[in-house]
């Protein structure tokens, strides 16, 4: 499990198996096996260096996400220890979808969400974007909007999007549970 606050930006050099310098990311707990949310995906170690993480990706990942297909900034975050504080919301590191930024200015991030994704999203729900959580402050169809602080455009990815990019999207854990007792109860 994850937060969605991002505790580090670094960036994929190589991949297959992807090579992930971790820039400011403290490693000294990390171990092979160990879960690591990158770009909103949870990925496991497999090799491990002073500054950089290993992962093998799977090609279904890859058709499943958006941003790890290629060299580029990334997020990342350690995932959770029992006691550590919560922070964001609970995020699973699996990505729902692939949303696509319709517009960002002033702060106000607006994306299309997938269809499936959209009953998930509520006005002052959670949601976690390119691993970062967020609130939801609008939510028609299948559009919704975040409003970004000045601190989370600087410390994270989100600060390079614009109309077109595609975002990993997670869906709040708790939305998801109560859609899906709603539908056992019918």
């Amino acid at each position: 499990m994850f937060t969605g606050i991002v505790q580090a930006t670094g960036r994929i050099e190589k991949l297959h198996p992807h090579v992930v310098a971790t820039g400011r990311l403290p490693l000294g707990g990390v171990r092979i096996g160990d879960s690591i949310c990158v770009q909103g995906c949870c990925l496991t170690v497999v090799k491990k260096s002073a500054r950089k993480l290993w992962f093998d990706v799977s090609r279904e990942t890859l058709r499943v996400t958006a941003g790890l297909a290629a060299p580029g900034e990334v997020n990342l975050e350690k995932s959770l220890a029992l006691g550590d504080p919560l922070g964001g919301h609970l995020v699973t590191g699996h990505v729902d979808g692939v949303g696509v930024v319709l517009s960002f200015s002033r702060g106000v991030l607006r994306i299309k969400a997938p269809r499936k994704l959209a009953r998930y999203i509520a006005r002052k729900g959670s949601i976690c974007v390119d691993g970062v959580s967020l609130t939801v402050n609008r939510a028609r169809g299948t559009t919704f909007e975040v409003f970004l602080i000045p601190h989370t455009i600087r410390v994270t990815t989100l600060k390079r999007l614009a109309r077109g990019a595609k975002v990993n999207l997670e869906v709040d854990l708790v939305a998801r549970y109560v859609a899906r007792l709603r539908e056992a109860r019918r």
